[in-house]
């Protein structure tokens, strides 16, 4: 298997898990565990899959993530499609187990439930509108290429890089589930939006857009300030 096969199916693995397991919380004990135990499943999510699949592709799982690395030219531009593909169909697997997990519950309606798909609006969670919704996802993004850009910096300590990034997505998660349900990834987002089937297809070029945005953001914001931080 060539480099670019296994980059793909390791980011289809990791973005299957990180669906499975942080939406799948969600829909399946979202009521019992509460935003909390949310956001600490998609942290532990991408932190295990950060040590399992990192040494493979640099577990990236997120679009955002890979546009962003490929802007701080950290990764080559041809590798992009490979890291995509394989994210948004391992989204969409992920999204399928769960469904079929979900609907072995008698009355259960993906629709009505939502199925964890991001919104804003009448579909936030609490009722934020887009200007709202926009800026969170673009702060919080940035938020995540800046950790991410910082803990995998040839001076940071070896192998510790998936601790950080892991908790940084739990905050993300804390911060921003009131608000969208927590995007912060195209691929997150696409592999629930598809069974909701209805107002979550409707609104989900918001988070397929604003987080690549805010990605972008956060690389140059971390360029900007280790470029100042070397010349001082």
């Amino acid at each position: 298997m060539n480099k670019k096969i296994k980059i793909g199916v390791a980011e289809a693995f990791g973005t299957f898990l990180l669906v499975l397991g942080g939406c799948g919380s969600a829909v399946l004990a979202g009521d019992k565990i509460g935003f909390l135990g949310v956001a600490i499943a998609f942290g532990l999510s991408l932190l295990v899959m950060a040590y399992t699949i990192g040494p493979i592709s640099g577990c990236h799982i997120n679009p955002a993530v890979s546009i962003g690395l490929v802007v701080a030219k950290l990764i080559d531009a041809v590798l992009l499609p490979y890291y995509i593909g394989g994210q948004i169909l391992g989204g969409i697997l992920g999204g399928l187990v769960f469904y079929l997990i979900a609907s072995g519950k008698p009355g259960f309606d993906a629709a009505a439930s939502g199925f964890a798909s991001n919104g804003f609006g009448e579909h936030s969670p609490t009722g934020y509108g887009l200007l709202a919704a926009a800026l969170t996802e673009i702060v919080l993004t940035a938020f995540l290429l800046f950790t991410i850009m910082g803990t995998t910096d040839p001076h940071y300590p070896v192998g510790l890089g998936g601790i950080p990034i892991g908790l940084v997505l739990v905050l993300i998660h804390l911060v921003g589930i009131p608000v969208t349900n927590t995007s912060v990834n195209p691929a997150r987002s696409i592999g629930v939006a598809i069974f909701q089937g209805t107002w979550a297809i409707q609104q989900l070029w918001a988070f397929i857009i604003v987080p690549i945005i805010g990605g972008i953001i956060g690389v140059f914001a971390y360029n900007l300030i280790r470029n100042t931080m070397e010349e001082v």
